[in-house]
């Protein structure tokens, strides 16, 4: 199965790496698509499929103002404590 489908399974456009890639770097400075893209990594994606496409830096920036469920923003604040050296806000 493909990673993306996870994350992806009612866009199938974005099922395919390529065109993920190409995607986010058409709108990176597009705060509003771009978070949903990161939510939905947080949410659906394995951790590491989200790191492939994420920073940590970048998850632990956004994390205090994104909307996630409460067992997602539990396990990325776990990550974010173990394995980020990271600025805190």
């Amino acid at each position: 199965m493909n990673h993306l489908e996870a994350v992806f399974w009612d866009y199938p456009q974005l099922k395919s790496e390529k065109n993920l890639k190409k995607f986010i770097k058409k709108n990176k400075k597009s705060e509003k698509i771009y978070t949903w893209m990161l939510r939905r990594f947080l949410e659906n994606a394995r951790v590491v499929d989200t790191f492939e496409y994420f920073s940590l830096q970048e998850i632990a920036d956004i994390l205090p103002e994104i909307k996630l469920s409460p067992y997602s923003r539990k396990k990325w604040k776990r990550i974010i404590e173990v394995y980020g050296k990271t600025k805190r806000k």
